[in-house]
C-alpha cells in the first residue's frame, strides 16, 4: 500500500519458471538467504521459516490427546511435514500438493526444509486438495491447510465448500489449522 512496503535486496535469482499451477522463483537474498516466491509472493525463506512452521504445526499437534494420522493440504516446502514428524505419535502424515514442480525445486534448494519427504511415515499426492477432501474416505486427526495466499490455485482452499468438506475428513476429536492471512 502507499503506507507500508517490505523491500528485499536480491543477490541472485536461481530459478525462474512458470508450472502448470503458478510462476515459481527462488531468490537468494542478503537478510534471509534463499526464499521460495510463488506468483510473486514470498512463500518460505531459509532464515525465519521455523517461525510459521513450528506455529502451523506444533500448537495442535501439542493440544490434540492422539494425533496419530494427519493431513497437510499445500506445504509443498516441506517445513510443515518436518515439524509434524517430529512428534513420535505421529504414524501417518498425507500431503497433498497440487503443484509437484514446488516439491521437487523445494528438495533440490532446501534440503533442510524438505527433509520429511524420505520419512516412510509420510505420503505425498500430486492433486487439487479441495478435490482431496471431497472424495478421501478415511478420517484424520489433525488437518493443516499450509496453503499460499487465496490467489491461483489456492483459492478454493479459503471458500466455505472446502472448509465444510475438511470438518467431514476429521475424527471426533479433530482439529484443523489454516493459512490465513492477517485478520484486518
Amino acid at each position: 500500500t502507499d503506507g507500508y512496503r517490505v523491500n528485499w535486496k536480491i543477490k541472485d535469482i536461481l530459478l525462474r519458471e512458470k508450472t502448470p499451477y503458478q510462476e515459481m522463483m527462488i531468490v537468494d537474498t542478503v537478510d534471509f538467504g534463499k526464499s521460495l516466491v510463488l506468483d510473486g509472493a514470498v512463500q518460505t525463506t531459509e532464515k525465519d521459516e521455523f517461525i510459521y512452521h513450528e506455529m502451523i504445526s506444533h500448537v495442535a499437534l501439542n493440544a490434540h490427546p492422539r494425533p496419530s494420522e494427519v493431513l497437510i493440504i499445500g506445504g509443498g516446502d516441506g517445513g510443515t511435514l518436518r515439524e509434524v514428524l517430529k512428534h513420535p505419535q505421529v504414524e501417518r502424515v498425507d500431503v497433498v500438493e497440487i503443484d509437484e514442480r514446488v516439491v521437487e525445486v523445494c528438495r533440490q534448494y532446501f534440503p533442510g526444509i524438505a527433509c520429511g519427504y524420505d520419512d516412510c511415515r509420510a505420503h505425498l499426492y500430486f492433486e487439487d486438495g479441495s478435490q482431496f477432501v471431497k472424495e478421501v474416505h478415511k478420517k484424520y486427526d489433525i488437518v493443516i491447510v499450509d496453503s499460499s495466499d487465496p490467489t491461483g490455485p489456492a483459492v478454493e482452499l479459503f471458500g466455505p465448500e472446502f472448509y465444510q468438506n475438511s470438518s467431514l475428513v476429521l475424527k471426533d476429536e479433530g482439529m484443523m489449522v489454516a493459512q490465513a492471512e492477517s485478520p484486518t
